[in-house]
């Protein structure tokens, strides 16, 4: 009962925030109206510009920007116990990444759509702008290369979830031919959808039995470039060009549609299972540390990596890009953001509580050993602890031992990325199969879960990515740039080169070797677009302390991080790839920082150039 206790606890602090801080900000701070005229319809061009439904848009907006890092982070984060990172989370979600999501959401709209960097050089000053989108460029470099590398890992680690995720694409173009050119309504179609998406599923848990594998084989011809896992990472980039170019309402948005009532169906099965278990005593968070005393010795202490290692399932600065690259442009009017920005950070926030739960009570009902043995309680969770881990060797391949215990590490290079997933799948499937549903069959329903989470998040940054570029080519003055073939082109390529170079784990680990940047440089990317919401509302006369909090926590935390991972870690041990991310990252965003300071005392109560507003009517 105390695990049901806890999530009902979690889940009721996350409505009755979204009721009354969430309503206190748009209805007092950004006066949200609804007769103001959105970008969606003063801009609308029917590829990028699309007035959407309020509830289509929640669903593109919410699995775009839940991808694998609430999964991946809070899995990694009960390394120091459920507790801490519960608080995080729920606390986090509440008064940080729900306000940041919100905020981005509402400028972009106010300013024609723009993405918050394109923003920032209005509020600031034009070289702030270029600094942002330069942080922008290699921010969405790191999660294409890494989200990229994600979902061929966990296509390479769970096959059955390949066919489920390939057949959404064809799907999704199928129904917004539908309901976009033959005018059909949306609601059969996206349930037709949703069924053959679930039957596939049966399909990929049932693969063996008829017959079918899914599991990509090498190509001898390629050499090392022939793994699977690279091969997928290409497949999936190819994809990625086409969905960025072609309009949204073709593929992306009735994809993410579709893509959310999947998402929807397998929460709820992920949420009746949690209830079903804890009613039932059958899941107990006692199976896990509380607050842990014993922790891999390499791993990082928990102020401030607890806050870097969540990240996404508490604050995501990757949320602003997607808030104002390709959500703004669809809200059809201002009163929908609240719902989408503030709410969609809070049901990801739900999502992150269910992984901790799933990763500590979930895997506490029950594991399978490879030599066949049964697992459950506090030896079920010590064995996915032993599986996380390996020890510390020397030259001669011996355990080093250091006052009398043997030294470990976790993997913090690249997370033991399938320990981490594999600890949310196993103990997930663990909490749907208390409905009755065969543990092969939930293992699959949440290996989807994980996978599409990841792709939408992928062909989403692959756009924004493009909106950056074009950005910067027309800031910079080079025309080519500006051509969204050729954005689009150049965001596949970086992306690419990055997810597929050798990182010193042989041909394809680049991604990986990224994914320590992955944390702290996304929440240094939230703080400086709390900075840009700070100077929207300075400029205004509004209340800023709601935003300026979190800006400051978002800004220092994170900066710290980076700043011992390089001086302690990547500086000395030569990872040059990871050094020279982090040190342009950090003086990027330390000049953006400077900028703003020197802006800051002729700011307050003057409003920027109103030239690139939004068009709004009347009154509005």
């Amino acid at each position: 009962m105390f695990t049901l206790a806890v999530a009902a606890a979690s889940f009721f602090a996350f409505i009755a925030a979204y009721h009354t801080y969430g309503r206190w900000i748009g209805q007092r701070v950004f006066r949200l109206d609804a007769k103001a005229v959105a970008p969606s319809h003063a801009l609308r061009d029917d590829v990028d510009f699309v007035p959407t439904r309020r509830g289509v848009i929640f669903g593109h907006h919410f699995t775009s920007i839940a991808g694998t890092g609430p999964i991946v982070g809070p899995a990694i984060a009960v390394f120091w116990g459920w507790l801490p990172a519960l608080l995080w989370v729920v606390l986090g979600s509440i008064f940080v990444g729900a306000v940041h999501d919100f905020g981005s959401l509402v400028l972009s709209l106010r300013n024609r759509g723009q993405t918050i960097g394109e923003v920032a050089g209005r509020l600031i000053s034009p070289r702030a702008k270029l600094l942002f989108l330069l942080v922008l460029f290699f921010a969405l470099m790191v999660v294409l290369a890494i989200f990229g590398l994600v979902i061929a890992l966990i296509f390479d680690y769970y096959p059955e979830s390949v066919l489920s995720v390939w057949t959404a694409m064809p799907l999704a173009v199928v129904v917004g031919l539908l309901v976009y050119r033959r005018g059909v309504g949306l609601l059969w179609p996206s349930i037709a959808a949703l069924a053959i998406l679930y039957g596939t599923v049966a399909i990929g848990a049932y693969a063996p039995e008829l017959g079918l594998s899914f599991k990509l084989p090498a190509v001898e011809a390629l050499g090392a470039y022939g793994k699977p896992v690279i091969i997928w990472t290409a497949l999936l980039l190819a994809y990625c060009f086409l969905a960025s170019v072609l309009p949204v309402w073709l593929l992306l948005q009735p994809r993410d549609y579709i893509n959310s009532h999947q998402l929807m169906v397998a929460l709820v099965l992920l949420v009746g299972g949690l209830a079903a278990a804890g009613l039932t005593g059958k899941a107990s968070l006692s199976a896990a540390p509380m607050v842990a005393t014993e922790i891999p010795d390499d791993a990082p202490p928990i102020f401030p990596f607890l806050f870097i290692t969540i990240a996404c399932g508490a604050c995501s600065g990757f949320h602003c890009l997607v808030a104002s690259g390709t959500t703004s442009k669809q809200i059809d009017t201002e009163p929908d953001a609240r719902m989408v920005g503030y709410g969609g950070m809070l049901l990801e926030g739900a999502l992150a509580v269910v992984v901790i739960l799933a990763c500590c009570a979930g895997l506490g009902m029950g594991v399978t050993t490879p030599e066949g043995e049964t697992l459950t309680g506090a030896a079920a969770w010590r064995h996915s602890y032993d599986a996380r881990i390996t020890p510390v060797l020397d030259e001669q391949g011996e355990p080093v031992v250091q006052n009398g215990k043997a030294l470990t590490k976790g993997g913090w290079g690249n997370h033991k990325l399938r320990q981490m997933v594999g600890g949310f799948v196993e103990g997930g499937a663990n909490f749907v199969s208390t409905l009755g549903v065969p543990k092969r069959m939930s293992v699959a329903i949440i290996a989807v879960l994980v996978a599409c989470f990841a792709a939408t998040t992928l062909d989403t940054a692959t756009r924004l990515q493009r909106y950056v570029i074009q950005e910067l080519g027309q800031t910079l003055y080079v025309a080519p740039l500006t051509n969204k073939y050729v954005a689009t082109g150049v965001a596949v390529v970086t992306g690419g080169a990055v997810a597929l170079t050798d990182g010193g784990a042989g041909p394809g680990s680049g991604g990986l070797i990224l994914w320590p940047l992955f944390g702290a440089t996304n929440q240094l990317l939230a703080g400086l677009a709390l900075l840009v919401i700070v100077f929207y509302l300075l400029r205004r006369g509004l209340p800023v302390w709601f935003a300026a909090a979190p800006m400051m926590l978002m800004l220092v935390v994170p900066g710290l991080a980076m700043v011992e991972n390089i001086t302690t870690d990547f500086y000395p041990n030569g990872k040059r790839l990871l050094l020279g991310f982090g040190v342009v990252i950090l003086l990027l965003q330390a000049w953006m920082v400077v900028e703003a300071l020197l802006v800051l005392p002729r700011a307050r109560g003057v409003l920027e150039d109103a030239a690139a507003d939004a068009p709004r009517v009347a009154g509005g």
